[in-house]
């Protein structure tokens, strides 16, 4: 079989199928990933050619990454159960309550600012891991806490983890191509220089794009999960979002400039955090009202999970605001340490459990027990058991609690993880086709349809990666070299085009699925990937519109060109959605609606 189209419908419909039955048809993920992997199998092994060993070894590798991303899970549990169990979670609750009771400003500072900052230091989907649990600890819904978890892993995600997407994910996926080391050689750059070159560009598109996601995030939290479901409640304290946003974003490009890829969000989260604490206790921007979610008697059952950590909480009136925080400064510590210490590194990364060449077919991959985020998590947790002086009792209950929230997100992960292997893995080193892997071969038939217009569809390809891998380092792993090439055979900076994949990468992060189920057993959600999906993808969606256009002028600049007509029209939507929120009295959408029942 050797028709494009045939073939990119074939690879697009075990995603399209898991879409359908987690956002349409509200299926748990438990259920609608094991027909996802089923489906890819069939695919893989029937189209692709790939032989039962092969797929076998892509879903063993799978299940071996579902195993780790498990163990993050249960770091981020202890360390909420152990927070709570010993009553620093109390003390924290008052503190952001001290700055503002206002849960717009609490979830701007909270999701959008400290999570900045564990994404850059971390990455790896850790940020909703921990701003979850500590929303839902402060009185959240979980599907809300949840839901902010998500919405800010789009711009600092490019540089999350110390700058992993760019330097592995653009770096290695860039590596050793002739044409990119002509491009390099025109350009009088060194490869790392070149690889930084794309992390300012990034940086610049992430900028503007992501302006508005602290906004967005307080539309949605008071449109989807206020009293009176009103967009307009979140817009307005657009002065104190947009501040926010800024904060961030404009240390970050700075950085991106001065200092490279590794440090943007780091650095940008950071002084954004210290920078907007500072002012919100001296009532700069603060809004005049205060935004509350209503008594929880009139909460919808499906915002609510399984985990109640108010219940458990046992408050101590004497515990100070730094001893309540400690444990959360030490992991973000041993976070930041452990990743910009190039001995500690090192060491760590080389205790790894190598699981190579399985069952004879070249796959290989390892765990980093001691380098994983949950690692950090448990000696965090240890760390608030001494400091808390928490007994024997306390402790077993919060194993107790965190183990058994721990099985429900299981059969999910363990299918969802091994069908992205099993797509990423379909390329021609491992079937008897011939044919380019599965997410190359649909890269392929979107860029035949397109043509010139590529730069407007490439973040759309870099979202599909994150979707399908939950990582923008595997997303600009398999597509970066694709994204160069179409990029020189159009005719444009080919760079450019791969700058625009790894900000479309990040911005489908709040819709990768193994993302969903991690941070919805953090919070006892899990069932309800479908209904955070259908909110998360409006996100995405925003996020890849502009950052297509906003590519385009850079490639293009401004002009009567599809570029700018895109950012107007976005521009003019955005204006009108304003203005009904402006107007809205009450929920009138289906989807809010629902979200009643």
């Amino acid at each position: 079989m050797d028709n494009l189209a045939v073939l990119s419908l074939l690879a697009l419909a075990p995603i399209v199928i898991v879409g359908v039955l987690l956002a349409g048809f509200r299926w748990p993920a438990k259920y609608a990933m094991p027909v996802g992997y089923l489906l890819v199998a069939l695919v893989a092994l029937f189209v692709w050619r790939m032989d039962f060993n092969s797929v076998l070894a892509a879903s063993l590798e799978g299940l071996i990454t579902a195993g780790t991303l498990l163990y993050i899970v249960f770091g981020a549990l202890l360390l909420l159960s152990t927070l709570t169990v010993g009553g620093a979670m109390a003390t924290i609750r008052a503190g952001f309550n001290n700055i503002s009771a206002d849960r717009r400003v609490q979830a701007i500072i909270i999701g959008w600012l400290f999570g900045s900052f564990i994404e850059g230091a971390s990455g790896f989907g850790t940020p909703a891991a921990v701003v979850a649990p500590l929303l839902l600890a402060m009185g959240f819904p979980a599907m809300a806490a949840v839901m902010i978890g998500l919405i800010i892993q789009s711009t600092p995600v490019s540089f999350g983890a110390v700058g992993t997407p760019i330097l592995v994910g653009v770096g290695k996926g860039l590596g050793g191509d002739p044409a990119v080391a002509e491009r390099i050689s025109v350009l009088g750059l060194t490869m790392p220089e070149f690889v930084s070159s794309i992390g300012f560009q990034v940086a610049a598109i992430h900028a503007i794009v992501g302006l508005l996601i602290p906004l967005i995030l307080v539309c949605m939290l008071t449109g989807f999960f206020g009293p009176e479901r009103r967009f307009r409640d979140g817009l307005a304290i657009w002065p104190f979002a947009l501040y926010s946003s800024l904060a961030m974003t404009v240390p970050y490009v700075l950085v991106a400039r001065f200092l490279g890829p590794e440090f943007p969000s780091l650095f940008g989260g950071l002084i954004g955090l210290v920078l907007v604490m500072y002012t919100s206790s001296r009532g700069f921007l603060m809004p005049k009202d205060s935004f509350q979610f209503g008594p929880r008697s009139t909460w919808s059952d499906r915002w609510m999970g399984s985990i109640e950590p108010e219940a458990a909480t046992e408050i101590s009136s004497r515990m100070s605001l730094v001893r309540a925080w400690s444990p959360y400064v030490l992991m973000a510590g041993l976070l930041v340490a452990t990743r910009v210490i190039v001995p500690l590194k090192t060491y760590l990364t080389g205790l790894a459990i190598p699981f190579e060449n399985i069952l004879g077919t070249g796959i290989t991959t390892s765990i980093q027990p001691f380098y994983s985020p949950a690692f950090l998590m448990i000696l965090a947790a240890a760390f608030a058991y001494l400091l808390h002086r928490m007994n024997g009792g306390q402790i077993a209950r919060t194993l107790k609690i965190s183990g058994r929230q721990l099985g429900g997100t299981a059969v999910a992960l363990l299918f969802a993880v091994p069908l992205v292997r099993v797509l990423i893995n379909s390329g021609p080193d491992f079937n008897a086709s011939g044919l380019s892997s599965m997410p190359v071969t649909l890269a392929e038939g979107a860029a035949a349809l397109t043509g010139d217009s590529w730069p407007v569809i490439a973040p759309w390809i870099g979202a599909l990666g994150a979707f399908v891998a939950g990582s923008n380092t595997v997303s600009n792993l398999t597509f970066a070299q694709f994204q160069f090439s179409t990029g020189a055979a159009i005719g444009v900076p080919p760079e450019q085009v791969v700058a625009a994949q790894a900000v479309g990468g990040a911005g489908g992060n709040p819709i990768a699925i193994h993302n969903i189920v991690a941070a919805s057993a953090t919070v006892g959600l899990l069932g309800r990937e479908g209904d955070l999906l259908r909110k998360t993808i409006l996100v995405t969606a925003y996020y890849c519109l502009a950052a297509g256009a906003v590519a385009f002028i850079f490639i293009h600049g401004l002009g009567f060109n599809l570029g700018t007509i895109m950012l107007v029209l976005l521009i003019a939507a955005l204006s009108l959605l304003a203005r009904w929120m402006m107007r809205q009295k009450a929920a009138s959408l289906p989807i809010l609606e629902e979200e009643k029942h």
